[in-house]
């Protein structure tokens, strides 16, 4: 519903708005950009809120590490360029 909200409030106001796959941005390395098998996986890897990357040695924060990788793939989408409405 939130999402649904911000689409018709950013179409009203002339802004552009695009929806990330959230999809494996809690497992992914935000800094290697990796899909460590230390990360946490499926419903069991739910109670798990601080993981290390075996990868790359970084430790995230289940949360913040999603944001950044969403934010990240906002960014690349940014940088191909906006389509004209």
């Amino acid at each position: 519903m939130l999402k649904t909200m911000l689409e018709y409030k950013s179409h009203q106001a002339g802004i552009v708005f695009e929806v990330i796959n959230e999809s494996y941005t809690t497992q992914t390395c935000s800094c290697c950009r990796m899909i460590p098998s230390s990360s946490p996986k499926g419903r069991a890897g739910l109670g798990i809120r601080e993981w290390t990357c075996n990868e790359c040695g970084a430790v995230h924060d289940r949360d913040t590490n999603a944001a950044k990788n969403i934010l990240a793939a906002g960014h690349c989408r940014l940088a191909v360029g906006i389509p004209l409405l």
